[in-house]
Formats: C-alpha cells, structure tokens, sequence
C-alpha cells in the first residue's frame, strides 16, 4: 500500500508507523511525504487504533531530505518550492494533530526534518548514543518548515542554542533541549516505549483525543499564520546566492566558500 513506510498494528490497537527505506537512512522524499499523510489520515480514521508509535527502520530514525529531493527542488522555481514546502508542512501537521497519542520510538540519529518529525510527537524516547542537528543552515537554507513544531516543543531560549549553528548533539542534550523525554540504552527502548504506551490503554480513546486537541489549543500550537510564515521563509531562502553555493558545495563534495 505504501512505498515508504510501513503500518502495523498489534491486537491491542498499537499501531507501529515505521519509516522504511533504511537503505537511505530514511531520508524524506516528496514520496514519503505523501505516505505519511495519508498515513495520518487513515491512522486518525482507523477506531480500533488507540495509540500510534513512529520509527524508523535501520541505523537512522530520519536524516532529513532525501538527496534526489533537495536536487529537484534545486532546480524549481520559487512557486514549486512553496508548494513542496507545503507538503512537508501538511505532512508535520497532520501527524501533530492525529487525534491519538503519538509515541517516538527514535531509534537512531535524527537530522533536519527527523528532529521535526520528533518534535510532533506527543512524548519521543531515544536511544542514548543517537546524534541530533539543525543541518539546514550549513547548507546555506534553514530549518523553516520544521520551525514551528521545534519552537513549540523546545522554546525560543532552548532553540537558540542549537537551531542556527548546525551543531551536532548527542541524547543527554536533547533530553536537556527538550526534544526527548529521555534517553535510554538500545536493549531498554522496547521496554521504555511499552512504558508510555500501555496506561493509554486504561484510558477513553475519544477522552485521550479530546484531551490532545485541549492541549494543542492551550499551548504553543503551530498556527496556520506560523506554518505559512515558515514556507515563505524558506522559498525566499531558496534564491539566496548563499543556498545556491551550499547546495552545490554538498553535491559537489567540497567545502562551500564560507567554511574555513
């Protein structure tokens, strides 16, 4: 049914969305970008689902953009930009506000729009040697669609430490940025994520949904006028001379002309 990613569900109603292309460290295409809206769609539709956990399969939980994509994108103009923008936005959005509780299962390093998909999740648990990182700006764009998942998750203050700078941080600081609620040895996740999962199965599934959108409403939830900000921002980021020599420095496997 999907390309990208596979669905299974337990008897309980726990439902395992996993990104599958291992091969390339899960990497987002405009492909899975699809696939995971749907996903959402069918996951949110689905009644006898009362929990969802999100991985990856492989080494890596997600790398960010797939290379192919980034390539295409390179080539569009601004109007098709925006509209790929726009996927990954409704994609984030989508998972962000599926009316059952989400669970990360983030069982390697996460990059880019991996730290996003974290960012959606209700509650994510990691393992303690993953490596996390904005990446985007080092490619001469910035992590703009993820924007607003980040800064709601982590905050302004926290975000600043690592959101501009490309840095790389292993689990420890991203329980201390707030994008894992903890970190723990590769042997214990199983046991860590069934933690979270199973006291959701005492609960009223459409009590736990109501509860959810309660939360989102109350809290730093990603507005339509956010997300359409961080699209614009990002399509404008796209004509800079700087991400056209990012860009093609990383193709071109040589240091752009900014890096010592």
């Amino acid at each position: 049914m999907f390309e990208t990613i596979t669905i299974d569900t337990d008897a309980r109603g726990v439902a395992t969305l996993t990104l599958n292309l291992p091969e390339k460290h899960n990497a987002m295409s405009a492909q899975m970008l699809a696939d995971l809206t749907q996903a959402a769609g069918d996951l949110a539709a689905d009644d006898a689902v009362r929990v969802v956990v999100l991985t990856g399969a492989g080494k890596s939980f997600c790398a960010g953009g797939d290379l192919g994509w980034m390539r295409a994108q390179r080539d569009m103009d601004a109007e098709t930009r925006s509209a790929e923008a726009s996927k990954l936005a409704g994609m984030l959005g989508a998972l962000n506000r599926l009316p059952k509780p989400l669970v990360g299962k983030v069982q390697g390093n996460a990059f880019g729009g991996g730290v996003g998909m974290a960012s959606v999740c209700d509650v994510a648990i990691g393992v303690d040697t993953l490596k996390m990182g904005f990446t985007e700006t080092r490619l001469g764009i910035i992590p703009a669609t993820i924007g607003p998942y980040v800064l709601a998750r982590m905050g302004e203050g926290r975000a600043r430490r690592v959101f501009m700078s490309a840095r790389l941080f292993g689990a420890d600081e991203a329980v201390d940025l707030g994008l894992l609620a903890k970190n723990v040895p590769a042997e214990e996740l199983d046991a860590a994520i069934e933690a979270e999962v199973v006291p959701y199965l005492s609960c009223a599934p459409g009590a736990v949904a109501a509860a959810k959108n309660l939360a989102l409403d109350l809290g730093g939830v990603a507005t339509e006028e956010a997300v359409a900000m961080s699209i614009a921002a990002l399509a404008e980021r796209w004509e800079t001379e700087e991400a056209a020599e990012g860009i093609g420095a990383f193709f071109d496997k040589r240091k752009a002309a900014w890096m010592p």
